[in-house]
């Protein structure tokens, strides 16, 4: 069964509004089923943690179920292993005190030129405490990929740790981050795997990746602004947690510092729901075979609602890039390879000859098309293709509630700007 996107668009109300929102890679619009959890939260269980009162206790219940959800959209073995935080660069400037608190000067940590700052400057902050080596793995400045090569030379090297991206919040790329997981676990390094641009896109599986950490934004699934850590139970367990005294030491609480954004997490557990809902109405077909990998339960409806979701944006990405190389005088940054579709998400970053990415971003904003400029703070990527100093790019970012008309008109007002 295919998507009904007039269904689907239903569910979220900020789409009756007259726009089209092609600027999903920095947030995606809101679930109605998100937005209903926050405000039941809010009215029904609205206390702080572990209280002798009803709402208190209720306000615990819904946090705990979050966990859960969290833990099964992720397939973590359990929801001891999924940590709540304000956003994921908070998160990760969080743990990588606590990961790094055992590096020595000299050892040595591998990252990508390819990655959001969120998963480089935490990384390299650290470094500079510990006088610690940071080794650098370049992209494809033609189709942005990785440099695989070079990240085996930097893993021969045997590092602490390697942080990479899932998919590149810029060029779209999605990383083949299985692969460089076993790689790194060969050479005895740490895997933290920043899966913020790729959560909304397709099925994830820790425990099939075999990372040790995983980190999302639920505002980029629908939810609230919120990040979602998954680390593995017996590195959390080790790991020294920068908190307050009377605080916890047990899991997750012992990473989660100070009171939390209880509501926001009221909201990820709408997220989830949302996506529930859309694996039983959309993904039964995908049922079987997920089945048979051995997925049950909340995790079945989980996998089929990302498994449609991937099928559908696949024909997105082949209209987005369709309609981008209809458009005179671009220049599309990454891999533009229509055969090559399933290694990339439905997010591009182009320019227009010479022209401002700003410029053409407010040409399209008055005509209620919503894209990003700049560098979407990916700024090596910026910087390595040359046009940091230029505006950086534009980019578009299509989710599973855009339409092919609406890649249609925006194909025909980006060529109505190129003149």
């Amino acid at each position: 069964m295919s998507l009904n996107l007039d269904v689907i668009r239903q569910q979220f109300p900020s789409l009756h509004r007259n726009a089209i929102f092609f600027d999903n890679p920095g947030g995606t619009q809101i679930a109605k089923q998100s937005i209903d959890r926050i405000t039941k939260y809010l009215i029904e269980s609205n206390a702080n943690h572990e209280g002798a009162f009803a709402t208190s206790i209720a306000s615990d219940a819904v946090l705990d179920e979050a966990h859960q959800a969290m833990a099964d959209f992720y397939n973590a073995p359990s929801a001891k292993e999924i940590v709540f935080g304000n956003n994921m660069t908070t998160l990760t400037l969080h743990l990588s005190r606590s990961i790094s608190r055992d590096w020595k000067e000299g050892d040595e940590i591998v990252l990508t030129r390819l990655d959001h700052d969120a998963n480089v400057t935490p990384w390299v902050l650290a470094a500079q405490d510990k006088g610690v080596k940071v080794n650098w793995v370049d992209f494809d400045v033609e189709d942005g990929t990785l440099n695989m090569e070079s990240m085996q030379k930097a893993l021969d090297r045997k590092p602490k740790l390697v942080a990479v991206g899932y998919a590149s919040n810029s060029l779209g790329t999605v990383n083949p981050i299985e692969k460089i997981t076993k790689m790194a676990h060969d050479a005895g390094a740490l895997v933290y795997v920043d899966a913020v641009q790729y959560a909304v896109h397709g099925p994830m599986d820790v425990q099939k990746i075999g990372c040790d950490f995983l980190i999302a934004s639920s505002y980029k699934f629908f939810g609230p602004h919120a990040g979602i850590l998954y680390g593995k139970r017996e590195l959390l367990e080790k790991l020294v947690a920068y908190k307050v005294r009377p605080a916890t030491n047990e899991l997750p609480g012992k990473f989660e510092t100070g009171t939390q954004n209880h509501e926001g997490i009221a909201g990820i557990l709408g997220a989830i729901e949302y996506f529930e809902w859309l694996g039983k109405e959309f993904g039964g077909q995908y049922a079987s075979d997920l089945s048979k990998q051995g997925y049950s339960g909340r995790k079945l409806l989980l996998k089929q609602a990302m498994t449609a979701v991937h099928a559908y944006e696949f024909e997105l990405s082949r209209a987005l890039l369709s309609a981008l190389e209809a458009v005179p005088n671009i220049r599309i940054f990454g891999n533009t390879d229509a055969r090559r579709l399933d290694e990339r998400i439905a997010t591009f970053s182009f320019r227009i000859g010479d022209m401002n990415p700003r410029a053409v971003a407010e040409k399209l904003a008055a005509e209620n098309i919503y894209v990003w400029d700049g560098n979407y703070y990916a700024i090596n990527v910026s910087e390595r293709l040359g046009v940091e100093d230029k505006g950086g790019m534009v980019r578009v970012g299509a989710v599973h509630y855009n339409t092919v008309d609406e890649v249609t008109k925006l194909g025909e007002a980006l060529k109505k700007i190129a003149g």
